[in-house]
């Protein structure tokens, strides 16, 4: 053999070998407490933009419609790179399991029952199923929880959008669905953050700011000391009140669901680093929110992995960790997540 012809199959050689580890790589879990089973025209008519960040956020001038002003950015984004949503559920639904199959997410998707048991269908090991009660809520509730519990329909109650409804956690009207989730184990998911710019002036929308404040949850969790709590959202803005519940009641956690992509970096990084500072790192889970935007996902795993301020141990706490150990993952559930990230994937 020739020595141009031995230095050409060392190449080649070198380049499939090359090849064949990055395919081979482990991949490490990803658990995702916040994602969503929604139809495509949840947030409005398909195709919608979303930016990432959010910047400048939107302005209103009174003299036109709320709607108009505030579907405006979603249908013509200033950002250079926005996200499109698909124009289908089939198309929301696989863009974003084949990103959870390349980043080897487990993923708390919540949404009506049906849609849910679709995505579960499509993807049995990656979806952990999370349930929306009705309100109010149906005298029997306790035993539904408990009968879904037992077939494995159900992994998290929620999300429980009440901010949106104008409800307190606190008000006595919920007071079933506590009772009912801490009787049966079963951990909660409650929306306390930002929703949609000018939400609050939307029809039928009974939104207000306040109701981000998590210290609202303290009398609820007195109530119920064994109820397992994730404040959607961190909580965002209200720092110190966040801080402050966390440091009162040692069982709750929340999640990064939607700040971590909607808020400009600067912005988010402060309140995480903030809430990593005071200590509160093996409690803070990651959270995409992610609705109709699949590559949602991609961008808010890339912000955690990017924090300047993280360690990579501390990366993967709020990556996989901290949501293992709340969920009450076992010892062979969380083997079998990595052992996920060892099985070929697409390129």
């Amino acid at each position: 053999m020739s020595h141009s012809l031995s230095v050409r199959a060392l190449l080649t050689a070198t380049l499939f070998l090359s090849a064949y580890a990055v395919r081979a790589a482990p991949v490490e879990p990803i658990l995702d407490v916040h994602l969503h089973a929604l139809p495509a025209n949840d947030q409005g008519p398909p195709p919608l933009a979303m930016c990432t960040p959010m910047d400048p956020m939107p302005t209103w001038d009174q003299s036109r419609p709320v709607t108009e002003t505030f579907l405006a950015p979603f249908k013509h984004p200033a950002c250079k790179d926005p996200v499109w949503s698909p124009m289908t559920d089939e198309a929301v639904m696989r863009g974003t399991i084949a990103i959870m199959e390349r980043r080897n997410v487990i993923g708390v998707v919540s949404g009506r029952f049906a849609r849910v048991k679709a995505w579960r269908a499509a993807a049995p090991d990656r979806v952990l199923p999370s349930l929306m009660p009705d309100l109010p809520p149906r005298p029997n509730l306790a035993a539904e929880l408990a009968g879904a519990k037992a077939k494995g329909d159900i992994a998290v109650l929620g999300e429980l959008g009440f901010q949106y409804e104008g409800i307190s956690p606190d008000d006595p009207k919920l007071e079933p669905i506590w009772a009912a989730a801490e009787a049966n184990d079963i951990p909660v998911a409650i929306h306390m953050g930002p929703g949609p710019p000018g939400v609050a002036y939307a029809p039928g929308s009974g939104y207000r700011a306040r109701l981000s404040s998590p210290l609202l949850l303290e009398e609820v969790l007195v109530r119920h000391p064994r109820l397992r709590v994730n404040v959607m959202h961190a909580g965002f803005p209200m720092l110190d009140d966040t801080l402050a519940l966390l440091y009162a009641h040692p069982q709750v956690y929340l999640d990064t669901g939607v700040i971590v992509y909607t808020q400009p970096r600067p912005v988010f990084y402060r309140y995480l680093q903030a809430l990593v500072d005071a200590g509160f790192g093996q409690r803070i889970m990651f959270g995409s929110d992610q609705m109709v935007w699949p590559e949602t996902l991609e961008r808010s795993i890339a912000v955690i992995e990017a924090a300047p301020f993280l360690s990579r141990a501390q990366k993967r706490d709020i990556l996989y960790n901290n949501a293992a150990r709340f969920l009450r993952l076992d010892a062979a559930t969380q083997a079998r997540h990595r052992e996920m990230g060892q099985a070929p994937r697409r390129r």
